[in-house]
């Protein structure tokens, strides 16, 4: 389980409602468009081909790789512990996610690590995913 706690979340709106219904069910999906492109955050065109009509969601197989990160050592809020750790990780399907990382040492992470999503609920049915460290067996096997 996530140690960290959340800031304000967005709400849903007609363009990311699909994706958030998701997290609810701790599925992590992309916005796929009929030209083959994937895109995270789900927006209203696609920004391969600039498609309005082609764009669903699509599963994703719930691991990625650590594509850059950083420690947090000031928090911007007085309520979370430090240090943390942000990241982007890249996901088989191409978009790459902001995130945290979780279940290592901050330390510890480096460019390139197997991670694997996992789910911090909020109180109002929604989930926030981040990613925790697997290992490349694991992530060959999910992927």
């Amino acid at each position: 389980m996530s140690t960290f706690t959340p800031g304000p979340v967005p709400p849903a709106d007609e363009v990311t409602a699909g994706w958030w219904e998701a997290t609810g069910e701790h599925r992590l999906t992309v916005q796929a468009c009929g030209c083959g492109h994937a895109q995270h955050p789900p927006r209203a065109l696609c920004t391969a081909c600039g498609a309005t009509d082609r764009l669903d969601l699509a599963p994703a197989a719930g691991v990625a790789v650590v594509d850059t990160f950083t420690v947090v050592h000031r928090a911007p809020r007085p309520d979370l512990p430090t240090p943390y750790v942000v990241a982007r990780v890249r996901l088989p399907e191409g978009p790459v996610l902001l995130t945290r990382l979780e279940g290592a040492d901050p330390g510890s992470w480096r460019i390139g690590d197997p991670v694997a999503v996992a789910w911090q609920d909020l109180d109002d049915g929604r989930a926030l995913p981040y990613f925790v460290p697997t290992t490349p067996d694991q992530h060959t096997r999910e992927a």
